[in-house]
């Protein structure tokens, strides 16, 4: 299915983001009724957590109230031939995911939301006419499945109309404002309940995108040559934990670094100040070193404590390092973001780095697992839970084996000391005592006799003495 950007997968909020009002799991203090059209509107960013751009979202519905259940979203495939089979597939994933919860949708919301594209000249209204048949089609599919559409609007540069309100009295060809921002009701009890809007998905993407530019090549030249140097040592097995070993030690530098360094306000400069707190060289070899499967699991328990802010910070800019021909590359970094954000429950974040990994690699397993677990609602608890208990079993066996090595080297030490051989004179004068065999004059024989080379008299062997540690051979 081509679709309209890159990271559009299908994704479904089983539930909202922690304390949105008017949806299922808020308190009694949170519920907000939304009315009309405009209202609807006004809420789809709260819902999200952010501005949808270029996307179809469904909302379903649950009892007599029109209680939010679980959401969709897609972007809006470029060919109107592929509508059709979108929008059953949209409606058969909607009903399948919220089924597998046990609340099957008795009704959906849809939104489309589109901007003009101001280069060929077209308007918002024009948007509008164009989903239209799009519209039609989802609320077909909907209705095959016995979940009514109540309400399908298209929302496009600051305005909206319904596509199935036909009374031009509250619902105007030319369209309607949507509220100022921070008016709404929406808005009311989103700011009260401390739901935060990120602002644009497309803002939210960017802070994947990789570099580009003149530094984007100064990027791929470090690539290459940590690829040269690193690769084969990963594949070659005995190098392999080394790198390991230096891979994660660099990461946790950089997560120092970059914990110690609060990021500059605002997106754009925040990201403008995470790029410069890494260079080419020391990003390249952490990206390379986390194409290895179990340096990126390992990296993955960095998911929670005081410093996993600064955790998810490194992994963006990291993703922004894997420039062209390195894209590929972007799906280990991206999809570790994605699970420092699913593990803080910040699931919008989440989703959107999910969705950027698989669409770097859409056979990246990790990636796979994580966003369809993260769509199906399920609590990531017990995968936080495996990994803590793999650091502690990790670090027991660091503990155990560092031990080991403590009592060998000790022994080692106590053995070399006893091997010293035994001295004999007064006055601080040592001698050794040598007795060699006889046989010829002062013991030896010439080259190659019983006693060894010529002048060159053989210590004897004796048996160990009582309370001796060792049966090493020792010099009489």
């Amino acid at each position: 299915m081509t679709q309209h950007n890159e990271s559009s997968r299908p994704s479904i909020p089983s539930s909202p983001s922690a304390g949105v009002p008017g949806t299922p799991g808020a308190g009694p203090g949170q519920q907000v009724t939304l009315r009309s059209p405009a209202e609807l509107a006004d809420a789809l960013p709260y819902l999200l957590g952010f501005h949808p751009t270029d996307s179809v979202i469904l909302v379903a519905l649950h009892g007599d109230r029109g209680r939010f259940g679980g959401r969709l979203r897609l972007g809006i495939p470029r060919s109107g031939e592929e509508w059709p089979e979108v929008c059953d597939q949209l409606a058969e994933t909607l009903l399948t995911g919220s089924s597998k919860r046990g609340n099957r949708p008795e009704g959906v919301v849809i939104f489309f939301c589109q901007d003009p594209d101001t280069a060929s000249g077209q308007t918002p209204q024009q948007v509008m006419e164009r989903l239209r048949p799009f519209a039609q089609s989802l609320r077909r599919a909907c209705g095959r499945l016995d979940m009514p559409v109540h309400e399908a609007l298209c929302i496009s540069d600051g305005r909206f109309w319904s596509y199935c309100c036909p009374d031009p009295r509250c619902c105007p060809p030319e369209g309607t404002p949507l509220s100022l921002p921070g008016t709404s009701v929406m808005a009311a009890a989103a700011t009260y309940a401390g739901i935060e809007v990120r602002g644009t998905l497309r803002e939210m993407e960017d802070r994947y995108a990789p570099l580009t530019g003149e530094r984007a090549e100064e990027q791929r030249k470090a690539l290459d040559a940590a690829a040269f140097a690193m690769v084969p040592r990963i594949l070659g097995g005995a190098g392999c934990e080394p790198v390991r070993q230096e891979t994660l030690a660099l990461a946790r530098t950089l997560i120092d670094r970059f914990d110690g360094t609060p990021p500059l306000p605002g997106r754009p400069a925040a990201d403008a100040g995470d790029d410069s707190l890494l260079t080419d060289e020391e990003a390249a070899t952490v990206i390379v070193g986390l194409q290895d499967r179990l340096t990126r699991d390992r990296a993955a328990e960095w998911m929670e404590g005081p410093r996993a802010a600064a955790v998810l910070r490194v992994w963006r800019a990291l993703a922004r390092r894997c420039v062209h021909p390195y894209a590929e590359y972007a799906a280990a970094p991206v999809t570790l973001a994605g699970w420092v954000s699913w593990a803080a429950d910040d699931q919008p974040e989440a989703r959107v780095a999910l969705s950027r990994a698989l669409a770097a690699d859409p056979e990246y397993v990790f990636a796979q697992l994580l966003y369809r677990a993260c769509n199906e609602g399920l609590d990531p608890e017990p995968l936080r839970q495996c990994l803590r208990q793999e650091r502690a079993d990790r670090a027991l066996q660091d503990a155990v084996r560092a031990e080991v090595e403590r009592l060998e080297a000790a022994a080692l030490a106590a053995s070399a000391t006893s091997a010293v051989p035994e001295a004999q004179g007064t006055g601080g004068t040592r001698s050794t005592r040598w007795r060699t065999r006889p046989g010829g004059p002062a013991g030896s024989t010439g080259p190659g006799g019983p006693a060894g080379p010529a002048g060159k008299p053989r210590a004897r062997r004796r048996s160990p003495r009582k309370g001796d540690c060792s049966r090493e051979e020792r010099p009489q």
